[in-house]
C-alpha cells in the first residue's frame, strides 16, 4: 500500500499529484511520499475505497468484448492471450479517459474566457449552465485542502453553486447519477467552504447533449455522511490521521 500513487494536496490547496524523488528525477506521488510531506488525499482517490458496480461491470464488459475479437492464435500460451485481452480492453477504457480530458480541458478554457474556436459542445454546456443558474462569476479548476483531510478541484463553482462536468459517450433521457457522484459534490461544497452551496452534476457529449441533475438537499447530506465514514476509514487504514 505504501507504494500506491493517487492525487495528493498540499495543505495549502496546492495539488501535488508529482514530486522529484530521491534520484533527482519527477514521478507519481505516493502514500509514503504523503506521509512525509504531510499531504492529503483528493475526493476521488477517498471515493475508490467504495466498490463502484457500474464502472465493474463496464470493465468487465471491455473485457468480454475484447475477447471476442481477439481470438486465441494458434500456439499461443493461455498467459500469453489474456495479456493482450487485457491490454486491448484498457485501450478503450484509456481511449475514454483520454476523451474525458480533453471535453473538460476545452470546457474550462470557455469558463476562463480563453479566445479560441471553440466545439458546440462546449457551447451548449454554457448555456445550459447559464440557463440553469444565471451568469455568475464563474470559477474554474479551483483546487483545496480541508482541515477535515481531504482535498479536491472542483470543475466550477460560483455564487453558492458547485459544478461537477461528467463527459459521456452518449448523453440522453436515460442519463442519470451514481452514489459517488453526490458524495464528490457533498464533499466539494464543504472542502470549499461552501456547505450549503447548490450542488449539480452536468453531463455532456461530443454530439452537444446536455443534461444538468441538481442534487436536493436531503442527497447531499446523506453524501456528505457517506463521504466522511469513507474519509475515516481510508485516513485510520493508512495511518494518515
Amino acid at each position: 500500500m505504501a507504494s500506491k500513487s493517487g492525487h495528493w494536496y498540499a495543505k495549502d490547496g496546492t495539488p501535488t499529484y508529482r514530486i522529484v524523488g530521491a534520484n533527482g528525477k519527477e514521478r507519481n506521488t505516493t502514500l509514503r511520499d504523503a506521509r512525509k510531506l504531510d499531504l492529503v488525499p483528493s475526493v476521488t482517490t477517498i471515493l475508490n475505497v467504495a466498490a463502484k458496480p457500474g464502472l465493474n461491470t463496464w470493465l468487465q464488459q471491455q473485457v468480454l468484448l475484447a475477447a471476442l475479437t481477439l481470438p486465441r492464435a494458434e500456439g499461443e500460451v493461455e498467459q500469453d492471450w489474456i495479456d493482450r485481452i487485457m491490454v486491448d480492453s484498457k485501450s478503450v477504457t484509456q481511449a475514454a479517459a483520454d476523451r474525458g480530458t480533453a471535453m473538460h480541458g476545452q470546457i474550462e478554457a470557455y469558463f476562463e474566457k480563453q479566445p479560441g474556436d471553440y466545439p458546440d459542445y462546449v457551447k451548449e454546456t454554457h448555456f445550459a449552465v447559464v440557463k440553469e443558474f444565471g451568469n455568475l462569476k464563474w470559477v474554474p479548476e479551483k483546487s483545496f485542502a480541508s482541515p477535515l483531510g481531504f482535498g479536491g478541484k472542483v470543475d466550477l463553482h460560483g455564487n453558492n453553486v458547485v459544478i461537477d462536468f461528467k463527459t459521456k459517450e452518449k448523453v440522453d433521457d436515460k442519463t442519470d447519477v451514481y452514489d459517488e457522484h453526490i458524495m464528490q459534490l457533498a464533499a466539494y461544497r464543504v472542502g470549499l467552504g461552501m456547505p450549503f452551496a447548490v450542488c449539480a452534476n452536468v453531463f455532456v457529449d461530443q454530439q452537444a447533449n446536455v443534461k444538468i441533475i441538481v442534487h436536493d438537499e436531503p442527497a447531499l447530506k446523506k453524501g456528505w455522511e457517506m463521504f466522511e465514514t469513507l474519509l475515516k476509514f481510508y485516513q485510520i487504514k493508512n495511518d494518515l490521521k
